[in-house]
């Protein structure tokens, strides 16, 4: 089975192809064709995502990934043809929010023929909602025109699945699984009994790591997107051995649930901060202290949902899983503490936003027939969570 998967859940813009023999989880997968546009560069004059932005890029990008994947996995079929006043005008209605989105698809169709692709799988949640409608309405469009289903994937499972995943197959795992789940829009503990059975024990109360980590680069004068930023100096002070700038606080550790709070940490940082300018070295560590608080709130916090679950396999996925300190700091204290214990994280390049993971995803929800055709329940829901899929 080939597996056509888009990802536009927020700035990247995703489509990949991917072979699957066998059923989940026990298949092997082939990467046929991946192609992935990133709006980092246009985004960082903002500061941030500005939501609107995101939107226009991906409806002008998704067709130019398409066929780049489609060519790279070398199912690209030109086949001229005309379509109807009939199939222009549904064309149309399916992609009424993206009225550029549905030229270029257009164009596309009378140009192509059908590719060899047997499901379609797209991000429905979590993410900007206006950046999810793209990928939606593109995905809809492919299947009306193309007679092939669709399946809705939650966004953080494809982060939990592409954490262990090796590039050609799932790696088994024991169970009680737990997967810390962190990245700019989410904080959160999930736990696993099985495959396709997700329970969230913990969450953020209010800013996600991610977030936190570019706001507080923010206020240090560091450029968008924040994370690498904040690692790199924190790196530095480490190699310097310079002096902690402040000690920060270690947010809701004397709380026995497994929640988070980042929001009074980034105060702590604006108030030490105040009105002065920083120095390089005083940056540095100050990036260190914060890094630092992070990564124990983060260590404690998981480790206290090991013990209370039994855990056997601990999964970290999400952006700041490439966070190398938060890696190495894990790594170390639970191979010493917990020897049995599985840790995984995803290789760097699956660490971020990606459709490899989205078709990994599809794949495991289409083995219990969550699929949908054209004219299917296939919505976008921002505040998706896991262990439901509307």
């Amino acid at each position: 089975m080939n597996i056509l998967s888009i990802e536009t859940s927020c700035d990247e813009t995703a489509v990949s192809i991917i072979e699957t023999v066998g059923d989940f989880p026990n298949a092997t997968y082939k990467i046929l064709g991946n192609s992935l546009f990133s709006q980092i560069d246009i985004h960082r004059e903002y500061g941030g995502v500005f939501p609107a932005v995101a939107k226009r890029e991906h409806a002008r990008t998704l067709v130019p990934m398409l066929e780049r994947a489609l060519q790279e996995a070398k199912l690209l079929k030109v086949h001229a043809t005309a379509l109807s006043q009939k199939q222009t005008e549904h064309l149309c209605e399916i992609l009424f929010r993206e009225p550029g989105l549905a030229d270029l698809l257009t164009n596309f169709f009378e140009k192509n023929a059908k590719p060899n692709i047997d499901l379609i799988a797209v991000t429905s949640g979590p993410g900007l909602e206006p950046a999810l409608w793209v990928g939606i309405n593109f995905a809809r469009a492919l299947s009306y025109f193309w007679n092939i289903p669709v399946v809705p994937v939650n966004h953080m499972e494809g982060h939990i699945l592409s954490s262990i995943f090796d590039g050609a197959k799932i790696q088994p795992i024991s169970f009680p699984a737990l997967g810390l789940l962190i990245s700019g829009g989410h904080t959160e503990l999930v736990l696993m009994k099985e495959w396709a059975s997700y329970e969230r024990v913990g969450e953020t109360l209010d800013d996600a790591v991610g977030e936190a980590f570019d706001k507080v680069a923010r206020m240090l004068g560091l450029p968008y997107p924040g994370g690498p930023e904040i690692g790199s100096r924190a790196q530095r002070a480490r190699v310097k051995n310079l002096p902690s700038f402040i000690i920060l606080p270690r947010p809701m550790l004397d709380k026995p649930n497994l929640n988070f709070s980042f929001s009074g940490l980034k105060t702590a940082v604006r108030y030490a901060i105040g009105e002065r300018k920083l120095s390089s070295d005083e940056t540095d560590a100050l990036a260190r202290d914060f890094e630092d608080s992070v990564t124990e709130v983060l260590l404690k916090k998981t480790q206290r949902a090991i013990d209370k679950f039994g855990v056997q396999t601990l999964i970290v996925g999400g952006g700041v899983s490439a966070n190398t300190y938060i890696r190495k700091s894990f790594t170390t204290h639970f191979k010493k503490e917990y020897p049995e214990l599985a840790i995984h994280f995803p290789p760097h390049h699956l660490s971020t936003d990606n459709s490899i993971m989205i078709a990994l995803a599809g794949h495991a929800q289409a083995k219990h027939g969550l699929t949908h055709e054209i004219f299917g329940n296939v919505k976008a829901n921002g505040n998706l969570s896991l262990s439901v899929l509307e």
